[in-house]
């Protein structure tokens, strides 16, 4: 089974091999990078829903694979709060497009505040940490969970809810 991922992002990357790994023994990846055709920073979960599902689908024109996934991390604005919010995608060859969302964590104010002045989250958490390349570590979920969850266990559980309807749809 040849499996694609639409990034190249360390944690997005583990998750999926992580996932896939347990369930399927003849997998092989290859890696793209796969446009979103949403805003650097999505600012809802529709459009960070459509991030996902446009990643899958990219990939999957761009490698023809078995399963193609998208991954992609939002906001979302709840009241006065900003969340974060995060989707995925799974395309498959005959047009099947599945998607599932995961966690939301609050976003601090001075955090949400950089974000609706514009500013992209990922840059945004490297500035607050003092730290080179956040989203591809523990992201804001590990900095703001005080490392309880790590960015690639939280897409994990997104993975795990999209192989188990790829699992669902083809038993």
């Amino acid at each position: 089974m040849i499996v694609a991922i639409g990034t190249k992002n360390k944690a997005k990357t583990a998750a999926i091999q992580n996932v896939v790994n347990r369930y399927f023994e003849d997998a092989s990846f290859e890696q793209f990078d796969a446009r979103s055709n949403v805003s650097e920073q999505p600012f809802s979960h529709e459009e960070t829903r459509q991030g996902a599902i446009n990643r899958a689908v990219n990939t999957l024109q761009m490698s023809g694979a078995d399963l193609s996934f998208g991954l992609e991390g939002g906001v979302q604005e709840v009241g006065d709060s900003m969340y974060c919010c995060n989707w995925g995608a799974i395309a498959l060859k005959d047009g099947t497009v599945l998607t599932a969302a995961g966690a939301q964590f609050l976003l601090p104010e001075e955090i949400a505040e950089k974000l609706r002045e514009g500013k992209e989250l990922g840059p945004v958490m490297d500035d607050y940490t003092k730290q080179h390349d956040t989203r591809s570590n523990a992201g804001a979920v590990g900095v703001f969970t005080a490392g309880l969850i790590d960015r690639t266990e939280m897409f994990e559980h997104i993975v795990k809810l999209l192989i188990g309807q790829y699992l669902f749809l083809t038993k």
